[in-house]
């Protein structure tokens, strides 16, 4: 097997579970090493304990909204390895629903680890990332961040802040030896969404369902490649844009896709219901 990330060094924020869960396996069994995070540690032991045959594996407990304790990452990513070469900003929070039954601590949540956070991660790894021959930054954004989605308006308002972020840092670091990119993923079949279904939008259910793994695989291939901005599924994303260009056309369709969504909605209960995944 191809060993791509071969001693390097990647911190995966919102590694417990779902995808950054994926992406660290993917990274581990890529020859990689990695600083897991995210804020309870016992999923995270729990991760470290699976990941640490393959690998070199340390953990930090933190919300990545405390700044304070995103300096404490970048120090110990440095102790632990001597080095930083890649920053994968997974970590997310969602509150759903229209935005006046959000609460302002919701609000001010969602900013704070979708936006927030990524930047001042970035800022804080990029001479890290330098120092250490280069590498990349990969943030884990939405196709949300595209269109806007109705009962997410805020966390579609931070995955186009994350994505405009990307594209303007990964311009301002063109040439360098550190690369920006983002993945775009519509719904995923994770705990983020499966676990609120009820509170997810119809329009949402309408689109192809990723896999954690897949997500992650984008994540590599970003990481590795340099690409941009990779919207997934490709389909979705086309349509996305379509509907962010054209906002007449997407008024148009949206009926005809929550009824899709609707059907699929149910399909996804149902094999819940039986246990099935």
């Amino acid at each position: 097997m191809s060993q791509r990330f071969d001693g390097k060094s990647v911190i995966v924020t919102g590694a417990s579970a779902g995808v950054g869960a994926a992406v660290a396996r993917a990274f581990a069994a890529e020859g990689a090493r990695l600083m897991l995070v995210a804020r309870r540690r016992e999923p995270l032991q729990a991760m470290a304990e699976e990941l640490g045959d393959t690998t070199k594996v340390e953990t930090f407990a933190l919300d990545v909204a405390d700044t304070a304790g995103c300096r404490d990452l970048i120090k110990k990513t440095v102790y632990e390895f001597g080095c930083v070469h890649y920053l994968v900003n997974n970590a997310g929070a969602h509150f759903r629903g229209n935005f006046e039954a959000v609460s302002v601590d919701e609000i001010a949540a969602m900013v704070d680890v979708n936006l927030r956070a990524p930047l001042v991660l970035a800022r804080l790894a990029l001479d890290a990332i330098r120092e250490a021959g280069g590498g990349a930054i990969v943030n884990v954004a939405s196709l949300a961040g595209t269109t806007p989605v109705p009962g997410s308006a805020t966390y579609s308002a931070t995955k186009f802040g994350l994505r405009a972020f990307t594209l303007a840092l990964a311009d301002e670091l063109a040439g360098s030896n550190v690369r920006v990119g983002a993945v775009s993923p519509g719904p995923i079949d994770t705990g983020f969404i499966m676990d609120d279904i009820d509170g997810v939008s119809d329009l949402t259910f309408s689109q192809p369902m990723s896999t954690a793994e897949q997500v992650a695989e984008a994540v590599l291939q970003v990481a590795l490649d340099g690409d941009i901005d990779i919207k997934m599924p490709a389909m979705s994303g086309r349509l996305a844009t379509a509907g962010y260009l054209f906002p007449a056309l997407k008024r148009a369709l949206r009926p005809m896709l929550e009824k899709k969504g609707r059907k699929a909605k149910t399909f996804y209960k149902e094999r819940a219901a039986k246990g099935e995944s």
